[in-house]
């Protein structure tokens, strides 16, 4: 249905997270379970911070032990709110400073921050800087700031909070000092793995008072080499000193945009969707081709092999010609051939009527041969249909088509039984040559008759008239011995012809009977591995519209 003029279509930010979601649910079962939770916190995330307030910014100030953030904090808001509100020597439980508090409870709950002191109405971030030009609204409506425990504390459930808001506020505020801005367990175990998260990141190096102009020059280009190693190349370092108030008009100015524009907690979708997108984007590759009919064919092939194709084949040879003997035969001796069992019969695959139902084959039950093959033919398949595909996609193709092996085997056997074997079983040279030798036999029979009386006769002593003649040979005689000769040559064309229509025959049937097994293997086999090819399909172009460039 189209929509109607005017009404605004889904935001990217959406279509975003609808596509993750899909790269998600595709990759199910198929992808390792990290990446997996990754985007299903996100998604989650994401359903959770959409429905609360959207006119509140969460700025969290995160730093290891020491680095004054909660000085920073008292000095931003001109209190002492952050010293009364945490009595020992680090901060235990996150502590929310708010301006406007009104619908931001439903928020700080999801964030499970408890401390909360609100600011009065009016009250300006930074108060020895509010004579300065203010460059978004004359109040900072909507901003809560969040003063953390730090994130090295030796107490394990202060670090477990860190972590756990450190992914869902919407900004981020490293404050770090000139002792620790080079700390491992701050870069590795947070800003690294943050780093597609630049937008809604702020650095702060405090106690800047400490150092000499030269120093803190070094200091801060080293902490800013340290970031753009860490991916956070655009994050510029603001060099503070909570105790003198430098820098602190410019970070506050910086904080006051973030919370005036009202974009960073989809900034910080949009990043957290970056990251995740990055930790599926490894298991795509190049799009894949359904599986081609060469592929589809050669599986048949193989298949056909695995379910005794050439034996079914070689009963169609001989039943042809133990047919084709039994109608073109010398008569004396045809009646012979019907002693031997029809090999097609004996299989089970001789079914005269049209419409008879097809049952099981008396084929001999599949051996540990067979059933190599059968597996052989079946990966060779998925390989080719996973063309340079990597894991785990590569294992789920392959996967799909030996999970087709246990009934594939029986289903092979239903396409032998399916098969028509006898339709047009019976050649139009067979009446033919089948007349001819009863023309032949009689012919020998009348000639040894006549004979027979002529020489009754002559032992009778009877007047035996004589016996006419064509070119020389007594007619009783050409016609005896004309009969029986005729009758064996024909019997010898016959034969020879009917070896080589067998073999032609073998090849129709092997034709109707591979078209058989490429049936069930199409069903069986093929459309198991060519959904797995499509899924692959699905995912990568999931993913890549979940890209922030997709």
């Amino acid at each position: 249905m189209s929509r109607h003029r005017g009404e605004a279509g889904p935001s990217r930010l959406q279509l975003r997270l609808e596509a993750l979601n899909t790269a998600r649910e595709l990759a199910e079962g198929r992808v390792n379970q990290a990446p997996l939770s990754s985007a299903y916190k996100v998604l989650d995330h994401a359903a959770t911070r959409r429905s609360l307030s959207s006119g509140h910014t969460v700025v969290g100030v995160f730093g290891p032990t020491g680095s004054g953030k909660s000085s920073l904090l008292n000095s931003l808001i001109g209190s002492e709110v952050a010293r009364v509100a945490a009595r020992r020597p680090t901060t235990s439980e996150p502590l929310a400073v708010i301006w406007d508090a009104d619908g931001s409870g439903p928020l700080l709950d999801w964030l499970q921050v408890t401390q909360r002191h609100v600011m009065p109405a009016g009250a300006p971030l930074y108060p020895q800087g509010a004579g300065k030009a203010r460059k978004t609204r004359n109040d900072d409506g909507g901003l809560i700031l969040l003063d953390l425990p730090d994130f090295d504390s030796t107490a394990r459930s202060h670090r477990d909070i860190v972590v756990r808001l450190a992914g869902q506020v919407d900004m981020l505020l490293w404050v770090t000092d000139p002792q620790k801005y080079a700390d491992a367990a701050l870069h590795h175990g947070f800003l690294r793995p943050l780093a597609s998260h630049g937008a809604v990141t702020l650095m702060a190096l405090n106690q800047t008072d400490r150092l000499s102009e030269a120093e803190l020059e070094q200091v801060s280009g080293s902490l800013q080499n340290i970031l753009a190693a860490d991916g956070l190349k655009p994050v510029a370092v603001h060099s503070i000193s909570a105790l003198t108030g430098r820098g602190l008009d410019v970070l506050a100015a910086k904080i006051r945009d973030i919370a005036g524009n009202r974009k960073s907690a989809e900034a910080r979708l949009a990043a957290d969707i970056d990251s995740a997108v990055e930790s599926l984007a490894e298991f795509t590759g190049p799009a894949l081709d359904p599986p081609s009919k060469q592929l589809r064919t050669a599986l048949a092939a193989g298949l056909a092999e695995a379910a005794g194709a050439d034996a079914v084949i070689d009963a169609v040879v001989r039943s042809y010609r133990r047919d084709a003997h039994a109608a073109t035969g010398w008569p004396v001796t045809r009646w012979l051939g019907r002693l031997r069992a029809d090999p097609l019969r004996r299989l089970n695959l001789r079914r005269e009527e049209v419409d008879a139902l097809p049952g099981r084959t008396s084929l001999p039950t599949p051996g540990p041969a067979q059933r190599a093959a059968a597996d052989k033919a079946l990966r060779q398949f998925a390989d080719g249909s996973a063309g340079k595909v990597g894991e785990p996609w590569r294992s789920a193709i392959q996967d799909a088509a030996r999970m087709a092996s246990p009934s594939l085997l029986d289903g092979l056997d239903n396409a032998v039984a399916r098969t028509d074997f006898v339709s047009g079983s019976r050649s139009w040279w067979w009446p033919v040559a089948g007349a001819l030798q009863w023309l032949f036999l009689a012919a020998a029979v009348a000639g040894l008759a006549w004979l027979g009386v002529l020489a009754g006769m002559g032992f009778l002593q009877f007047a035996v008239p004589a016996a006419p003649l064509i070119e020389g040979i007594p007619v009783p005689t050409l016609l005896a011995v004309g009969g029986l000769v005729g009758g064996v040559v024909l019997s010898l064309l016959s034969a020879a012809l009917a070896r080589f229509a067998a073999q032609l025959r073998g090849k129709r049937v092997r034709r109707r009977l591979v078209a058989s097994i490429a049936e069930a293997s199409d069903t069986l086999a093929a459309a198991p591995v060519a959904a797995e090819v499509s899924r692959y399909n699905d995912f990568c172009a999931a993913v890549k519209a979940a890209r922030a460039s997709g």
